[in-house]
């Protein structure tokens, strides 16, 4: 299997700050591809994705997040869970930190690759636009007892109202390349973004070209469009 979700993602994280807007809020995404840190989850074909999340007044919050997948075997399904708390340390910075918990149907077997992650997110604010430190940490990565780091920076920055342009690059490290590795020895791989990001009459889209120094199909350059619509419950 290969993963990261996280990401607008399609990572199933969805960021912290938008669990003010309520209580309890639900999220509808569909999407060209289901992309994980540059890796499609469902073959290069298109995804249905669904969230919902509750907030609390200190900052904590939980929520399950949904997505159908495909490896090439019978696993169809994946489902996580998270809960974190974002706190505005001060009129720059935040932080957003958590655990989340990745889970797989559809076959006899699927529930092989389940595993826990860790994250810690920094966030700096300033007049150049919204900066991003993000780290995330499994020790038993798809259930291979491999620990496994991902790294990444972004930047996101408004160039007209009403719409943004999101860069990012993170890497992707096998901490235990006995246990995991990604391509052949490779024990890592880095991951190039560019999303354009607007909204119209309630939707959320996004349109983002990516690419990965794998030499996958199914990590190679691609763009990918996502729709999603957020509902307060």
């Amino acid at each position: 299997m290969t993963t990261l979700k996280k990401t607008l993602c399609a990572f199933p994280l969805v960021l912290a700050s938008n669990y003010a807007v309520a209580d309890w809020s639900a999220t509808l995404t569909g999407a060209s591809d289901y992309t994980f840190n540059g890796v499609s989850q469902t073959q290069n074909d298109p995804a249905l994705q669904g969230s919902i999340d509750k907030a609390f007044a200190n900052g904590v919050y939980a929520g399950s997040w949904a997505s159908n997948v495909d490896f090439g075997d019978d696993t169809d399904l994946e489902w996580d869970f998270y809960v974190g708390r974002f706190i505005e340390l001060n009129q720059s910075w935040s932080l957003d930190y958590g655990i989340a918990y990745y889970s797989y149907h559809g076959g006899d077997n699927s529930s092989d690759g389940n595993y826990p992650e860790i994250y810690t997110k920094f966030g700096y604010a300033s007049e150049f636009g919204q900066t991003e430190f993000n780290f995330w940490y499994s020790w038993d990565y798809f259930g291979t007892e491999a620990g496994h780091t991902i790294a990444m920076v972004a930047h996101t920055f408004e160039i007209a109202e009403g719409h943004a342009l999101r860069a990012s690059f993170d890497i992707s490290n096998s901490l235990d390349g006995d246990k995991y590795t990604w391509d052949g020895n490779d024990k890592s791989y880095n991951h190039y973004r560019l999303a354009y990001q607007t909204a119209f009459k309630g939707f959320d889209i996004e349109v983002a070209a990516e690419n990965t120094s794998l030499d996958w199909d199914t990590a190679d350059e691609r763009i990918v469009l996502s729709v999603s619509r957020t509902f307060d419950l």
